[in-house]
């Protein structure tokens, strides 16, 4: 039977940690008894600095203050005290899915070329991504499905930063991006009315490798479970976009 480790909430302080953390010493523990960890935000990083250090899968997912609530009775009472609120269904459905199902598949409709990619699903949330390049805890991989997600920042800062990726030879390297949701930034006079479509745009023009967009996932109440590390099938036809994953943990009932 595994345990489960659930980041209560994003914010900041993860980078501080990642010189102190025994990395090796995480890797055996995982090997010994497997956890499956799941957050995004701000533990991104962690998430980062497991699988370039000792090739740990985790879960980018829901977190007990941002997303759980009336669905998990037992900690109802803990989490009022934290603000949460209800559990949207279908990311409860999504988590479960991600945790239980040995291969499981994400379906949406998804905006970009038609494309039929292989690779290791790797990202999480751009900004700490970023700040991670050129350290030990940035994953080298190439011929990946790099997923991205952030919020709060404008399409003119998502553009900056996906063009550091590319920049840094990052993007290329990739099978397909796959973009998820950037939300929480309010529009204002240095937007003078530049889109994420914008953005989306101008980098396809410039990328030699697809990039789909519209995947439920990131800081919003609906959202994908998605295991960072997991071997991941992307197709994306006139039908529609799947994510097939596998090689994840999953829950040993």
């Amino acid at each position: 039977e595994n345990d489960e480790v659930i980041r209560r909430r994003g914010g900041y302080g993860a980078s501080r940690l990642l010189d102190r953390i025994d990395w090796q010493a995480l890797a055996s523990r995982q090997q010994r008894d497997p956890l499956l960890i799941c957050g995004h935000s701000d533990f991104t990083a962690i998430q980062a600095g497991l699988l370039a250090q000792a090739n740990v899968i985790t879960f980018s997912g829901p977190m007990l203050a941002a997303n759980f609530g009336a669905g998990f009775l037992c900690w109802r009472q803990i989490l009022a005290n934290f603000g949460a609120e209800t559990l949207n269904t279908f990311t409860e459905q999504h988590f479960w899915l991600a945790l239980r199902k040995a291969q499981f598949t994400v379906e949406w409709q998804g905006d970009g070329p038609q494309c039929d990619a292989q690779g290791t699903l790797w990202g999480g949330n751009l900004a700490m991504l970023i700040s991670l390049i050129d350290t030990p805890w940035m994953p080298t991989i190439d011929k990946g499905i790099l997923v991205l997600e952030d919020v709060n920042e404008h399409p003119f800062r998502v553009e900056r930063m996906l063009l550091q990726l590319e920049y840094a030879g990052i993007l290329n390297r990739q099978s397909a991006i796959v973009l998820g949701s950037f939300s929480g930034a309010a529009p204002n006079e240095y937007d003078a009315g530049y889109s994420l479509e914008s953005v989306y745009a101008f980098l396809r023009s410039r990328l030699s490798v697809p990039l789909i967009t519209g995947l439920d996932f990131g800081h919003e109440q609906r959202t994908v479970t998605l295991p960072i590390g997991a071997n991941a099938t992307l197709k994306n036809t006139r039908q529609g976009t799947q994510l097939t994953l596998s090689g994840h943990p999953t829950l040993q009932l």
